[in-house]
C-alpha cells in the first residue's frame, strides 16, 4: 500500500469488524452464496430466500438457467447495489455434453483450444435475454473425461461473465461435424466466491431455524458474508473516520481524507473506499492515479458510484453551511 498518512487512528466507539457484525447487520448487507438446484429459476430462488429471511430486499448475481446448477450469489439489502459488479466478475463452469455420433479425442482438445480467447457467443434461444451477436473471451477451456461408448464429454471452462455454453456447445458440435448437446451445466465459481462457500437451501433453513428458536447464531454465521466480501478484488482507499462519514452521505472524497491506497490503479478505475476498520463505505471511481495522491495535498481524488455504509455509522466532524 502507498502509505500518505501515519499513525492514523479510528474512534473504537464508531464502526467495527465487517466480520464481527450482528446477524440484523448482515442481513442489511451482506452475501449468501446458494448451491442453486437443477428445477427452480434463479429468481425463484431468490425470492423463496427473500421469503425465508424476512427481509424486503434481496437479488441475485449471475442467473442460472432452470436446468443448471451450482454457485450463485444472493445480494442482501445493501448488497443489491454492487448487482452489476457480481454480474461482470468471471465465471467458471463444468459442463457435460453429447455429440449424436462419435469424436476423436485430439480433434476434441484442438477443437476446443482454437475456442480460447475472444469469441462470438450468440445467446441460445432458450435464454431470458434478446438473441443477437455478442462476443465473450473464453479463458481456458480443459476437456475433463472423454466417453467414447456414450459420445459424452465433460469440459471445464473459466470465462467472461454472460458466455453461454449451450452456445459453446453447439459451436463445437459444427466444428466436428457433429450435432452437440449440453446435458448438465454446473457452475463453480462466481467472481470472488467459489462452490466451497456455498450453502444449499435446506442448509440455510436449518442455519435459520436454530438461530430464531435457540439463538445459536455460529451456523447462519458461516452462510452469510459481509459486503466487504464481495470488494476484495478491487484496489483500495483507506480513509480517516471523518472522510467516511462525508462519504456515507454522498459526498466525493477528498485528498486530505486518505490514508493508504493501492499502488497503480489508474483513473477511471473502480476502487473500494475502506474505513481503518476495513469496513466498505463506497465503491468510487478515481479521478485522480493512486501514485499521483503522494504529489497533491487536496482535491477530489474519487466520486462515490455505490454507497454502501448507513450515514451516521461515523460521526459528522464537518459543518454544513447555512
Amino acid at each position: 500500500m502507498i502509505i500518505l498518512q501515519e499513525s492514523t487512528i479510528t474512534d473504537s466507539k464508531s464502526g467495527g469488524d465487517p466480520y464481527s457484525r450482528e446477524i440484523s447487520e448482515l442481513l442489511e448487507s451482506g452475501v449468501i452464496l446458494v448451491n442453486k438446484p437443477r428445477g427452480p429459476t434463479s429468481h425463484q430462488l431468490a425470492s423463496w430466500a427473500r421469503n425465508l429471511l424476512g427481509i424486503k430486499k434481496l437479488g441475485h448475481g449471475g442467473t442460472l438457467d432452470p436446468f443448471a446448477t451450482g454457485a450463485l450469489a444472493l445480494l442482501c439489502g445493501r448488497a443489491t447495489r454492487l448487482t452489476d459488479i457480481v454480474l461482470s466478475g468471471d465465471k467458471t463452469y463444468v459442463g457435460v455434453m453429447r455429440f449424436a455420433k462419435g469424436v476423436d479425442e485430439q480433434e476434441t482438445r484442438d477443437a476446443l483450444s482454437s475456442l480460447v480467447g475472444r469469441s462470438y457467443n450468440v445467446p441460445p434461444k432458450e435464454s431470458a435475454v434478446k438473441v443477437r451477436v455478442r462476443s465473450r473471451i473464453f479463458k481456458s477451456i480443459d476437456l475433463l473425461d472423454i466417453d467414447q461408448s456414450s459420445r459424452i464429454i465433460a469440459i471445464k471452462v473459466h470465462c467472461e461473465a454472460g458466455t453461454y455454453i449451450r452456445t459453446l456447445a453447439r459451436d463445437l458440435g459444427l466444428m466436428l461435424g457433429s450435432k452437440c448437446d449440453l446435458i448438465e451445466l454446473h457452475r463453480t465459481q462466481t467472481g470472488t466466491f467459489d462452490a466451497s462457500m456455498a450453502c444449499t437451501m435446506q442448509q440455510l433453513t436449518d442455519a435459520l431455524h436454530i438461530f430464531r428458536e435457540h439463538g445459536d447464531e455460529r451456523a447462519l454465521r458461516r452462510l452469510i458474508c459481509p459486503i466487504e466480501r464481495l470488494l476484495v478484488h478491487l484496489p483500495k482507499l483507506i480513509v480517516k473516520d471523518g472522510a467516511a462519514a462525508a462519504v456515507s452521505h454522498g459526498a466525493s472524497l477528498a485528498r486530505p481524507g486518505v490514508v493508504r491506497a493501492t499502488p497503480e490503479a489508474k483513473v477511471g478505475s473502480l476502487v473500494v473506499i475502506e474505513t481503518l476498520k476495513g469496513e466498505a463505505v463506497s465503491v468510487a471511481e478515481l479521478t485522480v492515479e493512486t501514485e499521483a495522491l503522494l504529489e497533491i495535498s487536496s482535491g477530489e481524488v474519487a466520486v462515490p458510484k455505490a454507497v454502501l455504509m448507513s450515514p451516521g455509522t461515523y460521526p459528522q466532524t464537518w459543518t454544513k453551511p447555512s
